[in-house]
């Protein structure tokens, strides 16, 4: 199962319903990230006794740990509207001039990918992050002049894998920037339970804790191997979930005990068995297993050296003693040939 890749129209469109269904709505249920939860909860309660707009906020962090999920239950903790897009969408400046033209006071405003905004839709951003104005360009030539329409305070929620990459004045404009962590399997072993609750699917804490450990400590992928495993139990069980059958659904799967696929597998090989352990730069490893460089970077990468099965050096990619050894490959010996697999 990829986190990231080929997916139909059709595949797409129901993982998007499937993972909507299983929002929590309101932050005491949304399970792990206490410190964010708690940074939040003030934040919000401070700005609804004050009647105000609640401060911009920039949610970093891996796909799938819920970003846009916070988003919403941000929006209704405050109990205003929501308006959402992409960076991507937003590609010229009439796109954000006709959004922010609608939007109402104390509104909660999300903007996925914002790392993705190009630079002149950036720019006009700024004054309404900050000043609380649009600024319209009118006629052109010598005669042209900006006129200014100024706007109801609201929030800003912006969404990114890749906090490098939001420009230093964009990112200063948020007046709360928090990260989302990987979640641990007690956090993951809660959430499927929560999931099986609201899909009624059996299952006992042995099975959920089995999907948990796999799950890659993202939200969004145990949810989907909850899905898949409770295929497997109606069709192949009596519809219930436990030990064993959450084991042989996954297996069938190939997602190993460290919620490894078959990606992960690809550049763990191309870094141990062709290239000695590395260094090797990333761009190296994506040519190597036809993957977007960006994608093993944002997906894959996080994962594997959270597990401590990689390492980021100035030279490129290095695998970690632990790798060699839970891949049962030898090491290369200085000035050898590459070792075998046991």
């Amino acid at each position: 199962m990829r986190e990231k890749g080929i997916i139909s129209p059709a595949a797409r469109e129901d993982d998007l319903q499937f993972d909507v269904t299983l929002r929590p709505k309101r932050l005491d249920d949304f399970t792990g990230q206490p410190k964010l939860k708690e940074n939040l909860s003030i934040a919000i309660t401070a700005a609804r006794k004050r009647g105000e707009a609640l401060d911009h906020v920039l949610l970093y962090g891996p796909p799938g740990l819920g970003k846009t999920t916070l988003a919403t239950i941000i929006a209704q903790e405050l109990e205003v509207g929501f308006e959402q897009t992409a960076g991507p969408i937003l590609q010229k400046k009439l796109d954000l001039t006709g959004i922010l033209s609608n939007i109402r006071a104390r509104q909660v405003f999300f903007i996925d990918e914002i790392h993705r905004l190009l630079p002149d839709v950036e720019e006009m951003f700024y004054s309404a992050l900050e000043d609380f104005r649009v600024d319209i360009l009118i006629g052109a030539g010598p005669g042209a002049r900006t006129h200014s329409l100024p706007m109801p305070r609201f929030t800003a929620i912006g969404a990114t894998t890749r906090q490098g990459l939001v420009s230093a004045p964009l990112r200063g404009r948020f007046g709360l920037v928090l990260r989302l962590n990987h979640y641990d399997v007690a956090d993951l072993t809660r959430i499927v339970k929560r999931s099986a609750g609201i899909l009624e699917v059996k299952l006992d804490e042995a099975g959920a804790g089995e999907i948990a450990r796999r799950s890659r400590g993202t939200p969004r992928i145990a949810n989907r191997l909850l899905r898949r495993v409770r295929d497997y139990a109606e069709v192949r069980a009596d519809g219930r979930i436990d030990l064993k059958i959450a084991q042989a659904a996954l297996d069938l799967l190939e997602v190993d005990r460290f919620g490894l696929d078959e990606i992960d597998q690809k550049i763990m090989t191309t870094v141990l068995v062709k290239y000695g352990g590395g260094p090797v730069g990333v761009n190296t490893i994506a040519a190597s297993i036809d993957e977007e460089a960006d994608t093993i970077e944002e997906v894959y990468e996080p994962y594997l050296m959270q597990l401590g099965f990689i390492d980021r050096t100035p030279r490129g990619r290095v695998a970690t003693p632990r790798a060699f050894e839970y891949f049962g490959i030898l090491p290369r010996r200085p000035g050898g040939p590459q070792g075998s697999l046991f």
